[in-house]
């Protein structure tokens, strides 16, 4: 089995990919700590069985870990990718043209260290969001530059699209006039 997890069309190509960073998973280890701590004094004070808590105590922090480690970000010429899970997986792609705004915010340890969160505003569906990756900035601009660059985008030029609408506007004073040509 493949571990690729996004399908690519033709002449689609990646343009950024990344994930959170580790110190995302640090409140489940700050958590899994205590509860293992607790679970040590428990067994040494009260009884020795509470040591059974450190396994608790060591899920938890562990299951933080690698939340954060299996979850996938990635920025094609075409959609925009978010793959999460631990046990199962949950897969959202997001095509460029559905994206109506990207923003990015930092907390004030995310200026110091140089992550942040970038949010992504979809038409038509849940917004998506980036959490505590590196260089937001460059992630949300990268982003808006390709937001931008539609290939499907209307063909022709300025002027060629003014003749047609001259053209337009002919044919509807023709039709407004009934019919009558001047010559």
């Amino acid at each position: 089995m493949s571990d690729r997890w996004w399908f690519q069309s033709d002449g689609e190509r990646v343009v950024w990919e990344g994930s959170p960073r580790l110190s995302a998973a640090l409140p489940d280890v700050v958590v899994g700590s205590v509860v293992c701590v607790l679970a040590l004094g428990g067994a040494v004070v009260v009884d020795p069985r509470l040591l059974a808590g450190v396994l608790l105590g060591v899920g938890i922090g562990g299951w933080g870990v690698l939340r954060v480690r299996r979850t996938q970000y990635l920025l094609t010429t075409h959609a925009v990718w978010a793959k999460r899970g631990v046990l199962g997986r949950t897969v959202r792609r997001v095509r460029v043209e559905k994206i109506q705004n990207t923003a990015f915010s930092q907390s004030p340890t995310g200026s110091i260290f140089g992550y942040g969160t970038v949010s992504v505003e979809v038409a038509g569906g849940r917004d998506l969001t980036f959490r505590r990756v590196d260089d937001p900035k460059t992630v949300q601009r990268t982003l808006s530059e390709h937001r931008g660059r539609d290939e499907s985008a209307i063909p022709g030029s300025r002027d060629q699209w003014r003749s047609v609408l001259e053209v337009v506007r002919e044919i509807r004073a023709t039709v407004a006039s009934g019919g009558e040509t001047e010559t």
